[in-house]
């Protein structure tokens, strides 16, 4: 069968490499793709917000499946529109329509929903520019830090976590009679803070049945030791030490099974991954956030980890048969050390030429931000290249990554050494 992927990042060459070892594929299409992608699909040029133009190339190369990487279609409402069209309706579209795509496109709806379903998470209020004082107010309630959240989506820059109540006065001032992130932070989403330790959870679900992927934990920060600027995610591990059974079990009684439960009841449906930001408060598990497809870099750590043909298990969510699916997952640790160009987060150049060894030694390299030029890989975006490694022990593969990256060339290059490490204390 002939697929369809949308994105360009890390976590769409992952997908793409894995979507290539099925028998089932016939031909693999990745938009707009990057360096990486080209050597298990063909690259297209397709403005992937541009419904009207996906679905003709759809039907121009009789595509039988889309998956859908990143966030922003599809809270843009792709899934909606192919199922619009009669001559789309018939291709399975992974991933959910916009209305369940509020998870992650609106903060306030998330937290409203997990009210709603008593699914933990921090206390909070939603306010607007009509409601500024009553936002000074309610923030003179919390204790330091203070988090602010834009209600929209904000490219992964619209949390701030606060120390100062003045400080956290004038950005919610900046945010909501500024504009600061702009449409996203039309409403801002103020809620209490969680102290422990986070990591990530993603399932996939055909809306009545689901199947629980790998955990992993990511690392945001820049600098080692968690220090510096937010980031993307400068890597990360699976499976995660203090995911213990029990622990799990917690979650997913009081999170994964609330939430699709919530779904039904609400007459949402869903078919795709979610992706549950977790946060560990002494034992107990309570949801920072929900995303609408899998988590960047944590896909590259989690989809090497499973031995099951991914297109078995999309068709499964398509026709919705999860409940039989037998996902196979590899029990060795996956650690996957994120690359990225000099400056990032903020101000980096592109353009730089990458020089890739030949022997990987076991190691899978995954591109985000590359793409060819006369043949030749040259950086292309802040995050540039994902290394990762399966190892029975953890830290022999944090090591092999290690070794993997320092041989993997380009100007600027910078990467954590100590991804995971804060682990060990489990």
């Amino acid at each position: 069968m002939n697929i369809l992927l949308l994105g360009s990042g890390g976590r769409e060459h992952s997908l793409a490499w894995k979507i290539a070892q099925s028998p089932k594929l016939s031909k693999l299409y990745i938009a707009p793709g990057n360096a990486g992608t080209s050597l298990h699909g063909e690259n297209v040029n397709l403005n992937i917000s541009d419904h009207q133009t996906v679905g003709q190339f759809c039907l121009d190369k009789e595509i039988r499946m889309v998956i859908v990487g990143p966030e922003n279609p599809l809270v843009e409402g792709i899934h909606d529109y192919f199922l619009s069209k009669a001559e789309l309706a018939g291709i399975p579209v992974i991933g959910p329509q916009k209305e369940a795509a509020q998870l992650e496109g609106s903060k306030a709806f998330a937290k409203a929903f997990m009210q709603k379903y008593k699914i933990p998470t921090a206390a909070y209020q939603a306010f607007n520019c009509c409601n500024l004082a009553n936002g000074f107010a309610y923030l003179g309630t919390l204790e330091a830090p203070y988090v602010l959240k834009a209600d929209g989506l904000a490219a992964g820059k619209g949390v701030l976590i606060l120390d100062s109540i003045q400080e956290a006065r004038n950005e919610l001032d900046q945010m909501l009679t500024s504009a600061k992130f702009g449409e996203a932070s039309k409403t801002v989403v103020i809620e209490q803070f969680l102290k422990g330790i986070e990591l990530s959870v993603f399932v996939i679900t055909d809306g009545k049945n689901y199947k629980i992927l790998p955990e992993a934990k990511d690392y945001k920060r820049i600098g080692e030791g968690d220090t510096g600027p937010n980031t993307g995610g400068m890597g990360s591990i699976s499976p995660v030490p203090f995911a213990t059974p029990e622990f799990m079990q917690k979650v997913e009684d009081r999170i994964i099974k609330p939430t699709i439960l919530g779904l039904q009841r609400e007459q949402i449906p869903y078919k795709g991954f979610i992706f549950f930001g977790l946060i560990n408060v002494g034992g107990d598990p309570f949801v920072i956030e929900y995303n609408v497809r899998m988590g960047d870099p944590e896909t590259e750590s989690v989809i090497p980890r499973v031995k099951s043909d991914l297109i078995d298990l999309f068709l499964s969510v398509a026709d919705g048969t999860l409940e039989h699916f037998n996902l196979e997952v590899d029990h060795r640790a996956a650690a996957c050390v994120m690359m990225v160009a000099e400056g990032y987060p903020g101000d980096y150049a592109k353009g730089k030429e990458i020089t890739l060894p030949e022997n990987r030694e076991g190691s899978f390299v995954f591109h985000a931000g590359t793409k060819l030029v006369d043949g030749k890989v040259v950086t292309n975006g802040g995050r540039v290249i994902a290394v990762t490694t399966l190892e029975n022990d953890p830290e022999k593969a944090l090591q092999s990554s290690l070794s993997m990256a320092e041989k993997i060339q380009f100007e600027g290059k910078y990467y954590r050494k100590d991804i995971g490490k804060d682990l060990r204390e489990f």
